[in-house]
């Protein structure tokens, strides 16, 4: 596999499997973590609300719903009726389904009121368009599941919600720089959009990071709860202080409905963790879900990684030159806005334990422990070449 090849298809399947876009699970999960309290799961200060979502059956929107019904509010959901919900599935009884198609059937949605809406599932603007056009005048607030994918090329070193965001493509672009555009163009304009239609005190945006957590259909967080669950030497990719973001699903999926509650209008970046942290010390803490001594070997040298084809392991991505800051979102404004954060040990445990359920179906395990492109299945000969180099 050719380098270009091979990095185009990590930002292909990074782009399809989004930062905010709802994914399918495998199965049936309902792990919740023990770093909740029950005060914050079942109480909310604000009125119960009528919630719309656009999407909800994926890995994003279910824990918005087990979240949104534990604080006792009610929830629709609009989708095409064609996915089977396989995350959180005991909370789909204690929805209203509504069944319609975001690109010629919104009917389901006319002449219908709600508190407010949560669009998870725009992935085009017109989309988004449609929808805000429809419902503006019915729903109180639009909240847009966006992604940090709009501050692309990531060039700087720290972003905030104020930055200036991608709104075209350059004409410029290479094929690999176009898919990452595109992306961010898409999210950028939608939030104009929701925004034209809502005005800006009454519209949410959530930029997230890397969601990672159980239920995750993109395999892309999976070296690390697997990997750690192992002995032997640990092959840890980058510098050591490579910066490395990410955000757990339920945390995510927890702050939104709370910005619902408290009618906070405005952009957030839900990015985590709560203090800054580099690649090594992201692996050593997220070990700490087992109770395994390793050995931890820092390859930091980039060519080497990019000639073994080692671009990324989420939450590590090469700090090439178009991403140098995309593990740089600032979370001042979330956490000021009451962003809470699981410990990472318990997020890897959760994954890892989801991953090794009935909830993954065996062929989909057994097919990522053959896939001989995997960190995973390259890391003994990648340590063996580091050592001899």
């Amino acid at each position: 596999m050719s380098t270009k090849k091979s990095r185009r298809e990590f930002l292909i399947t990074s782009l399809k499997a989004s930062l905010a876009v709802p994914l399918l699970s495998s199965g049936l999960y309902a792990c919740n973590s023990a770093t909740k309290t029950k005060t914050d799961a079942t109480e909310s200060k604000s009125k119960k609300l009528n919630i719309l979502i656009l999407g909800g059956t994926s890995f994003l929107g279910p824990h918005q719903i087990a979240y949104a019904l534990d604080r006792g509010h009610s929830v629709s959901i609009f989708t095409r009726g064609k996915t089977i919900p396989k995350v959180r599935t005991e909370v789909f009884d204690k929805v209203e389904h509504l069944i319609g198609d975001r690109n010629d059937n919104l009917k389901a949605l006319e002449n219908r009121k709600w508190d407010a809406v949560i669009d998870n599932s725009g992935r085009q603007v017109d989309w988004t368009r449609k929808t805000a056009e429809l419902l503006k005048d019915n729903c109180e607030l639009y909240m847009y599941t966006s992604s940090v994918g709009v501050y692309y090329p990531y060039v700087k070193e720290r972003y905030t919600e104020s930055d200036s965001v991608v709104l075209k493509v350059p004409e410029d672009a290479t094929e690999i720089e176009r898919y990452e555009y595109d992306y961010g163009v898409m999210k950028a304009n939608s939030e104009l959009v929701a925004a034209e239609h809502f005005g800006n005190d009454r519209t949410i945006v959530v930029r997230p990071t890397y969601m990672i957590g159980p239920g995750d259909r993109t395999d892309r967080f999976m070296h690390w709860p697997i990997r750690l669950s192992q002995p032997g030497e640990v092959l840890v990719p980058g510098k050591s202080n490579d910066a490395v973001q990410y955000i757990d699903i339920r945390d995510a999926a927890e702050f939104m409905i709370r910005l619902l509650e408290d009618k906070k209008s405005g952009i957030y970046n839900a990015t985590g963790p709560k203090q800054s942290q580099n690649i090594l010390d992201f692996v050593k803490e997220a070990n700490t879900a087992f109770n395994i001594d390793h050995n931890y070997v820092s390859i930091d040298d980039y060519e080497f990684l990019e000639k073994n084809e080692i671009y990324f392991s989420i939450p590590w991505i090469m700090p090439t030159p178009d991403h140098l800051g995309s593990a740089g979102m600032s979370t001042e404004k979330v956490i000021n806005n009451g962003m809470t954060y699981r410990f990472l040990k318990q997020t890897v445990k959760d994954t890892h334990d989801w991953w090794n359920s009935d909830a993954v179906d065996a062929k989909r395990r057994d097919d990522y422990m053959a896939n001989a492109d995997t960190l995973l299945n390259k890391e003994a000969k990648l340590l063996d070449a580091w050592k001899k180099r």
